[in-house]
């Protein structure tokens, strides 16, 4: 009864208009609508993305209307996990958008060539070949929006005046990083590697790809310990969801620090260490898995920790 009641009790200052971090999806869809209209003949198939963003905004003001007829927190909740359910078709579209524009990915591959004499994300598997670390590393990466559940349902259940921002900053970030996705067309090594040529690649050789993912998805096929659970359930999610986007900066270890931070905001010390040694996979993994450059991974830490600085002092600033 107790937890039926926080659930389903009316609240007494329900909200009104859209959530702050609503607001932002709104933003981004209009953003990326505009660049859509200005690239319409380019784009291989834009129909189905005007389709998608009209579903977005339906569903996001239905819900708006349930919680407005029931304001209570799981109407709420439900309102906010539409949003980060919707985070996994609006990845794939930045391909959609990105690809129209010359692939960079030689440069980042040249970079990572002149600092450490070689690719790690190619040397990096073919060392450590053993299935126990294999499966680690799959488990890191694969443990990307388990991590992002279990903060947001932290903070739901234990910490709901900080809801809100926490979902805000979290959101936010994802959208920040998938601009910078658009118009920063970077594959990672999976892609580009195998577009490149392997043989380029070992002599340290990066053509210049062009237009080369407008008409190609191909990727590498993923290293590892190819019987172990967590390598199937990596392969089943890439063929679902995995495109030749968003390598720099990576997302993956960017957000994973921003909920880091979120953990050790909350002072919970097994959501701390939970997250913090996941964190440490998510680092190793996405060079290990070949879906990042090193110099993506130290981009993520950098850009989380700018991004959540500033998301912070928005968050106190708006009083969210």
């Amino acid at each position: 009864m107790k937890y039926f009641k926080y659930l389903f009790g009316i609240e007494k200052k329900p909200r009104r208009g859209l959530l702050e971090a609503e607001w932002v999806v709104m933003g981004y869809l209009m953003l990326t609508l505009l660049l859509m209209l200005f690239t319409w003949t380019k784009l291989p198939d834009p129909e189905p993305m005007l389709w998608g963003r009209f579903r977005v905004v339906v569903s996001t003001l239905a819900l708006w209307g349930v919680y407005r007829l029931v304001p209570c927190r799981f109407t709420m909740l439900c309102r906010v996990v539409l949003q980060l359910a919707l985070l996994s078709w609006w990845y794939p579209d930045t391909f959609s958008l990105n690809r129209i524009f010359p692939n960079l990915d030689h440069h980042f591959a040249a970079f990572e060539q002149s600092i450490f004499g070689c690719q790690p994300a190619l040397e990096f598997a073919n060392q450590w070949t053993h299935p126990v670390w294999s499966e680690l590393m799959y488990l890191g990466y694969s443990s990307y929006f388990l991590l992002i559940s279990i903060v947001v349902v932290y903070y739901f259940i234990w910490r709901y005046e900080e809801f809100h921002r926490t979902v805000f900053i979290i959101l936010t970030s994802f959208f920040v990083y998938y601009v910078v996705f658009v118009v920063l067309p970077v594959t990672g090594p999976q892609y580009y590697y195998l577009a490149a040529g392997l043989d380029n690649i070992s002599q340290g050789v990066f053509p210049n790809v062009g237009d080369y993912f407008l008409t190609h998805d191909e990727m590498m096929k993923m290293p590892g310990y190819e019987d172990g659970w967590f390598y199937q359930i990596m392969v089943n999610a890439h063929s679902a969801g995995e495109r030749p986007t968003a390598a720099f900066p990576s997302s993956h270890v960017g957000v994973t620090v921003i909920l880091l931070l979120l953990a050790w905001r909350s002072k919970s010390r097994p959501l701390i260490w939970f997250v913090f040694t996941l964190f440490l996979l998510m680092c190793l993994a996405t060079v290990y898995i070949r879906a990042h450059y090193v110099i993506d991974v130290f981009g993520g830490l950098l850009s989380a920790v700018i991004m959540y600085t500033t998301l912070h002092y928005i968050c106190k600033y708006r009083r969210i």
